[in-house]
């Protein structure tokens, strides 16, 4: 368990501006339709990502489902856990994160999601960096103390370390790798992700 004052003092600022699932995807959709996205940079680029990411986001809404065993896990869930989650509402992997955190949430009353903006935060998001970077999504799970319990991010396990793997033969990401972890993200349907949090979560009990 990470115990740091500054991080507790900073989640305790933080988590007061923090929104729901339903008020974030709120927020991105408001947003849109004044032409404009999340975050510090304003560019076609980023309101055209913020659509894409809307569109994701309601699909995975309608397509997801648990598995029924994955269904008992979590319902059957007794320790009280936030899941504080920095992202942005035009970010790729968040879109595809985050209707799956919603529903792992939804599961179990003593789950709960709370998400913030990364650009918003930056002093809470450089406390919690990936391999030097913002990458986002990143969960941050607290206990009742605020306490952190465990970070998730900013990919599943898999689809990370097939990142990795892709960065170390060629340098960097191309545009058909992007394409072909969209394809990954498609065919795992959260499978990973599930995985990812179930582990976690054994791991506390």
């Amino acid at each position: 368990m990470l115990i740091d004052h500054k991080i507790e003092s900073l989640i305790e600022e933080t988590l007061p501006k923090s929104m729901s699932y339903i008020e974030f995807k709120e927020l991105v959709s408001k947003l849109l339709a004044e032409g404009k996205s999340t975050g510090h940079t304003q560019s076609e680029d980023y309101l055209n990502y913020s659509k894409l990411s809307e569109r994701r986001m309601k699909r995975w809404d309608k397509v997801f489902k648990f598995t029924e065993d994955d269904e008992t896990f979590f319902s059957n869930w007794k320790i009280p856990i936030t899941l504080l989650t920095i992202a942005e509402g035009w970010c790729g992997d968040a879109a595809h994160a985050l209707p799956v955190l919603n529903k792992i949430a939804l599961q179990s009353k003593n789950l709960e999601l709370k998400i913030v903006l990364r650009d918003e935060n930056e002093e809470l998001m450089d406390q919690f960096l990936t391999n030097g970077g913002r990458a986002i999504p990143k969960v941050i799970a607290l206990n009742h103390n605020l306490e952190v319990l465990f970070t998730w991010g900013a990919r599943p396990s898999t689809a990370t370390q097939l990142v990795q793997a892709y960065k170390q033969e060629h340098g960097k990401l191309t545009p058909e790798f992007k394409e072909d972890l969209q394809k990954w993200y498609n065919k795992d349907k959260g499978r990973t992700i599930v995985d990812d949090f179930r582990k976690q979560l054994e791991l506390l009990q």
